[in-house]
């Protein structure tokens, strides 16, 4: 509770400020007041649908609690779009909503936000501030030319792959932070004129992006919506007391064996789409490296800090792949940042400054309202409606329900992050496996997954946006490849679903 009030009172101090900063730019009264309508319309509007829609009749075959947790999703996904108001806000308003509209008891609520999964995305960024600490950007970049060499094509290729595997295991905005430098350095050392190397920046920053966002599907740490839906699978299904239950206990070795084989397809794919859509300035780079190697010997041998964060890293990686199904993904990745502080690698100061904490109480609030609408029965009611319409065209069922659920996903997940996308429509998909008689688990993977396909916008993933404010890339570039792939990860995505994931007994 101490911890929940924590980030309350800093999320309500956030949005205050804002809103402070925002009215303080006009010069009168009626200035500050057209500009606070101005920056909160959408706000406004979202909030007088909701009030409309709460003052509509109740539809048939859904109950009164379940259709305002319906309203309060609908109101929350209009705010996640149009992002009036800092998105922590958004779930200071679903947990209020929950209170003031369905009675919940405020205790509940708090407890509903702290699950594992919540913790385990808290204890993520942890560890992603400490890593980031270390500054080992450079490192990086001359240990990816030293296994690929200095070909253009091959540094790129190698950069994905280097992205995808980091970002499977700590994150995609962790792996595009620590990454984006690393692109930065070879293309100014390449030439400081941004004008002369586009497509080189293009190439190499696209290979950091696309390479965390395949990556992030392949292990429970690889992005926050795989504890969401693992969260939900518990949530929904899970019986202690019935065996064969048990299967909804995922695990992070489970889940590499589903989804890990399809993101080293996806990073084959995305090689080759990258180097037909992008011609390089420079097909070598020769003189960049040599300037790299001169900084690196001015910066010396890694030390003991940088020994121990790569210590401490593959120690917390080892349990989460040993120990997560008995004490927790959260408790572990906990474990793992406790010990970048006692060690003194990095201070509570650093990680209380970067650490997002409204993110945390974002995806607990969203995960919340995720288990509103399945106890009021909504998505249930909800899942009935979209099988009703498929059922129209004959998507009802097997492969082309899977893929409706992709498409539908992969359309969210490009208007906000793939976080809340999934905690909006988790619940909605996995009902609907039971109405069809699906398995929850392959619609599960299939909701998760495609949460991953935001190549098309600047705002679709955390590593889209932070390769984006480098000041190289184009908001058209993003369009320019990214229906490609989003193409060939469906397309990928539903054999693994027919051929692959049979073989596992799903």
């Amino acid at each position: 509770m101490r911890f929940t009030n924590f980030i309350l009172y800093r999320s309500i101090q956030s949005l205050l400020f804002n809103m402070m900063r925002g009215i303080r730019r006009g010069t009168s009264r009626t200035d500050r007041f057209k500009l606070l309508l101005r920056g909160r319309l959408w706000f406004f509007i979202a909030m007088l649908v909701g009030a409309f829609l709460l003052n509509l009749q109740t539809p048939e075959g859904i109950t009164d609690a379940g259709y305002r947790v319906l309203v309060m999703s609908i109101v929350a996904t209009i705010l996640f779009v149009t992002e009036p108001i800092p998105l922590p806000a958004v779930a200071l308003l679903i947990m209020v909503g929950q209170v003031l509209l369905l009675g919940t008891n405020s205790n509940d609520v708090a407890k509903s936000i702290m699950s594992d999964s919540v913790l385990f995305i808290m204890g993520s960024l942890m560890l992603a501030v400490a890593i980031v600490k270390q500054n080992l950007d450079k490192r990086i970049a001359f240990f990816i030319v030293k296994l690929t060499g200095t070909k253009t094509s091959h540094i790129c290729v190698g950069i994905s792959v280097i992205s995808g595997l980091m970002a499977s295991v700590v994150g995609e905005h962790t792996v595009a932070a620590m990454m984006l430098p690393v692109a930065l350095t070879l293309i100014k050392l390449t030439n400081d004129d941004p004008k002369q190397v586009s497509q080189l920046a293009a190439a190499l920053l696209f290979s950091i992006a696309y390479g965390c966002a395949v990556a992030s599907i392949s292990t429970p740490s690889g992005g926050a919506r795989n504890a969401i839906m693992i969260g939900f699978w518990h949530d929904f299904f899970y019986d202690a007391s019935k065996p064969e239950t048990y299967k909804y206990l995922v695990d992070y070795v489970s889940w590499i064996l589903y989804c890990f084989p399809m993101f080293l397809m996806q990073l084959v794919v995305t090689s080759f789409i990258l180097n037909r859509s992008f011609t390089p300035e420079y097909k070598n780079l020769n003189r960049s490296i040599v300037k790299l190697r001169i900084q690196l010997a001015e910066q010396g041998r890694m030390g003991v800090g940088d020994w121990s964060t790569i210590a401490i890293f593959c120690t917390t990686l080892y349990g989460w792949i040993m120990y997560s199904d008995t004490i927790g993904l959260g408790t572990i990745a906990l474990m793992g940042s406790l010990a970048f502080l006692v060690l003194g690698l990095v201070k509570w100061e650093d990680i209380n400054t970067n650490v997002n904490w409204g993110v945390i109480l974002l995806y607990g609030a969203a995960i919340s309202l995720g288990i509103q609408m399945k106890d009021t029965g909504a998505a249930t009611w909800l899942a009935n409606d979209l099988i009703n319409l498929l059922s129209t065209v004959g998507a009802d069922s097997g492969p082309s329900l899977w893929l409706a659920v992709s498409v539908l996903t992969t359309v969210v997940t490009n208007t906000m992050s793939n976080g809340a996308a999934v905690a909006m429509l988790g619940p909605v998909t996995l009902n609907m496996s039971v109405v069809v008689g699906e398995s929850p688990l392959l619609m599960g993977y299939i909701t998760a997954i495609s949460s991953s396909f935001a190549y098309l916008t600047v705002v679709g993933t955390p590593a889209c946006t932070i390769v984006y404010s480098s000041g190289y890339l184009k908001a058209s570039d993003f369009l320019r490849v990214g229906w490609k792939m989003v193409i060939s990860s469906t397309t990928l995505l539903m054999l693994f679903a027919y051929f692959y994931w049979p073989l596992l007994g799903l």
